[in-house]
């Protein structure tokens, strides 16, 4: 498919899935629709889901990596936030040229996950090398990424996990399409990715930002906390 940017648009709004219950507000109202914007492009340039996915990995670590490696500045934390905030709306737009075109695969789905779970864990761990090198921050700060890494990583297991179960004694899915109200969506904002990104606009002062990261941070710990518990519960009412 290699129409016009509109007509590409035109195409991808008509073969939308619906937003998860549970979809955080930046997450549905905001990134999905940059990620579409994207995805027309694609369509236009002819590339497939796989690829897609590939420049979304690109743009992400690179900002990854320049919180690692470069001293923070207001430069620098623009550069990390339009990076990660890239990265996130293609990771929308593969799935969705993936849908338009018909040409979604197991292979991709793996590709997409085994890139969201490395994000998950490198950048939190970013943060910490970041702090660590070229700020003057008490050390007792760097165990909040250290904190944040172990979150992410539970949280974003404990989600596919009990997809994965569920799908096995044919339940379905809560985070399958339906109407999420907007509270809901606002209330767990501080637990949104795409919020994570734009945080990184403070990056050029890190005694703001750490403040900011402890803060999602926690929110992001409360949130997999209750998820948790509802998890079990779901798990056991299976067995």
């Amino acid at each position: 498919m290699t129409g016009t940017i509109r007509e590409n648009l035109r195409a991808l709004a008509g073969a939308q899935k619906g937003a998860a219950r549970s979809a955080p507000a930046y997450s549905r109202f905001v990134n999905r629709q940059i990620g579409r914007a994207f995805a027309a492009v694609a369509l236009r340039l002819g590339l497939a889901p796989n690829q897609v996915t590939a420049l979304s990995a690109l743009a992400t670590f690179a900002g990854i990596a320049l919180v690692a490696l470069v001293p923070p500045s207001v430069g620098v934390a623009i550069a990390v936030a339009v990076l990660l905030v890239v990265g996130y709306a293609l990771d929308s737009a593969d799935g969705q040229v993936a849908r338009v075109t018909r040409t979604g695969s197991a292979a991709g789905e793996w590709l997409d996950h085994m890139v969201d779970a490395t994000k998950i864990s490198t950048m939190p761990l970013a943060v910490a090398i970041g702090i660590y090198r070229f700020t003057d921050l008490p050390r007792v700060w760097l165990l909040v990424p250290l904190a944040n890494a172990v979150i992410g990583a539970v949280l974003f297991f404990g989600m596919i996990l009990t997809e994965q179960m569920r799908r096995q004694h044919g339940v379905a899915s809560t985070a399958a399409p339906g109407a999420a109200g907007s509270l809901r969506s606002l209330l767990v904002l501080p637990t949104d990715y795409g919020v994570l990104c734009l945080a990184f606009l403070l990056w050029g002062s890190p005694p703001v930002f750490v403040v900011v990261y402890a803060v999602i941070t926690a929110a992001t710990g409360g949130f997999l906390a209750l998820a948790a518990r509802k998890w079990f519960g779901e798990i056991e009412d299976l067995a």
